[in-house]
């Protein structure tokens, strides 16, 4: 699964990836970074594709279906399996219609053994910024207000995450994440496709303090190697 990461660049790197990649040239003046302990019920860094244009805003983490008369669903639906889904209600019309893109440069994963809990941080080689392949909706609420959040998409581990965790998120290169987010695409076998065409295999990962396992510690340090010390 993928419970917790971050994106710890500067608004200044960040706007020059966007221009870059996906021709974005303006940044929300309340996007605040760099975050480095991002986990489900806040708000993260997506794009999405408006049909002329990408967009990049921030979405709720919790997938709460439009359908659903409880938003604390969402804490239940950080994550959605790869291979069901088209299979699942909550996730098939967002396929379809709602794909996005979530940034970051590294998340975290747990070792666990019946006593211990040791946290590592994934990142890739080039140390670069990354796109989680997500999905997103909308829930309009009886009092009329708007509720936008989103889920990543997690695969099964690869050879580099298989000794931590058997599942991991799919992580997409700039010209899959255009294709995914291609909202005339339609046909989920090619979207399935995508999904198994990640840049996985560029990771590596190094042990981090237990200090990630707080939400309110943000800082640097929670990244940094201590299994050297």
């Amino acid at each position: 699964m993928c419970g917790r990461y971050g994106i710890s660049v500067t608004k200044e790197e960040l706007s020059e990836y966007l221009l870059k990649h996906y021709n974005i040239d303006v940044l929300n003046e309340n996007i605040i970074l760099p975050r480095y302990n991002i986990s489900p019920g806040m708000n993260v860094l997506s794009l999405i594709n408006d049909g002329t244009k990408f967009r990049v805003g921030l979405l709720k983490w919790g997938f709460v279906p439009e359908w659903s008369k409880d938003d604390s669903v969402g804490y239940k639906m950080i994550n959605a399996r790869s291979e069901t889904l088209n299979q699942k209600p909550s996730f098939k019309k967002s396929l379809s219609q709602r794909r996005c893109v979530i940034l970051a440069d590294g998340f975290f994963e747990w070792y666990r053994t019946t006593s211990t809990k040791t946290p590592y941080y994934f990142y890739l080689k080039n140390n670069r910024i990354f796109g989680f392949a997500g999905l997103w909706t909308t829930k309009v609420r009886t009092d009329g207000t708007k509720l936008h959040t989103c889920t990543i998409i997690t695969t099964k581990a690869n050879s580099v995450m298989e000794s931590i965790h058997n599942r991991m998120p799919v992580i997409l290169s700039e010209n899959s994440a255009k294709v995914w987010l291609d909202p005339s695409l339609r046909d989920i076998l090619a979207l399935e496709q995508i999904l198994k065409s990640d840049e996985s295999n560029n990771l590596q990962f190094h042990q981090v303090s237990s200090r990630v396992n707080k939400v309110e510690n943000d800082d640097i340090d929670i990244i940094k190697n201590v299994s050297n010390k």
